[in-house]
């Protein structure tokens, strides 16, 4: 037996278990490779399949109800959090959020196929103050469809990832320094791109001091709320004025809103990215005073300037 797969075969359970949580905890770990490796040695009688299986669960769980309990205490900070440390930042919460919004809690079964959702959906189920119960009801079945999934694939191709694992043991060390290559420039892309992303965005913001004196002067001012009904629904209040407008259905005919019009638009995600996003889309059909708000939302709470409630 290959000498990885000894090592499995020795001290999988618990390697699995530990890579699992860390996985489920944010860490790039590759808990869904070892699953498939375990499941194929289950198909030779080196492992117990149904071990592996509770193994992998029980982790993914445990990490679940961290997050999930993290939500439910302390918000969209967490959220907040999530996207200063994720490689790919914003976009995943507000993906979240809308397929959350369309799906409701029925989003956790597939949620840990699918690269970042699963970061952001747990804690969003905390912060929408889900029951516990409501909540393991729908994610017991999703850990269990993870772990056997995997499980499941390396029992049926067992012997073929045993060839493979054959003949990428006889390159010794080599297999390892080239896994590790890889993964680092994964990563040193995925930062890149975060980097460039912010870049991107970065259109000149407008304070809300600024916002509350032209609203204190009378001005003309458009303000356009682009969170997504979930949002409006546990935070409902607005900035007095304020339309809402999803930045999916943002669309005018030229002459609709003059040029000279002072546009602000606000959201509550990590960074403004959302009315950002929308920002340059209005600059770019030639509003040119179209800014997002800094801080969002929550930087014009935080100043304890006028909000009111939604209807």
């Amino acid at each position: 037996m290959p000498q990885l797969l000894q090592l499995l075969s020795e001290y999988g359970y618990v390697v699995l278990f530990g890579s699992a949580f860390l996985e489920q905890m944010g860490l790039p770990l590759p808990a869904a490779t070892l699953l498939v490796a375990m499941g194929a040695l289950a198909r030779s009688g080196d492992t117990v399949f149904g071990i592996v299986v509770a193994a992998a669960a029980l982790a993914a769980l445990i990490a679940d109800l961290i997050w999930f309990m993290l939500g439910k205490i302390y918000g969209r900070s967490i959220l907040r959090l999530l996207c200063r440390i994720s490689l790919e930042p914003d976009f995943c919460v507000r993906r979240t959020e809308d397929k959350f919004e369309r799906l409701g809690m029925l989003v956790l079964l597939p949620a840990k196929f699918i690269p970042g959702f699963n970061a952001a959906a747990v804690p969003l189920a905390g912060m929408i103050k889900t029951p516990l119960l409501r909540f393991l009801a729908v994610d017991i079945p999703g850990v269990l469809l993870w772990s056997t999934a995997y499980t499941l694939l390396g029992y049926i191709f067992s012997a073929q990832i045993e060839r493979v694992i054959t003949y990428l043991s006889g390159f010794g060390t080599g297999v390892l320094i080239l896994i590790a290559i890889t993964l680092t420039l994964y990563v040193g892309r995925k930062v890149q791109q975060r980097h460039y992303s912010q870049k991107t965005l970065s259109a000149s913001r407008i304070t809300p001091e600024a916002v509350k004196a032209k609203l204190d002067r009378k001005e003309r001012i458009l303000i356009f709320d682009t969170r997504n009904r979930l949002d409006r629904k546990t935070d409902p209040v607005r900035i007095p004025g304020a339309f809402h407008v999803l930045p999916e259905h943002i669309d005018f005919q030229p002459g609709d809103i003059g040029r000279d019009q002072d546009i602000v638009i606000y959201c509550s995600c990590p960074n403004e990215a959302t009315s950002a996003r929308v920002a340059l889309h209005l600059q770019r059909r030639g509003l040119l005073l179209a800014r997002p708000l800094e801080g969002g939302l929550e930087g014009w709470r935080q100043r304890d300037f006028p909000l009111e409630r939604l209807d």
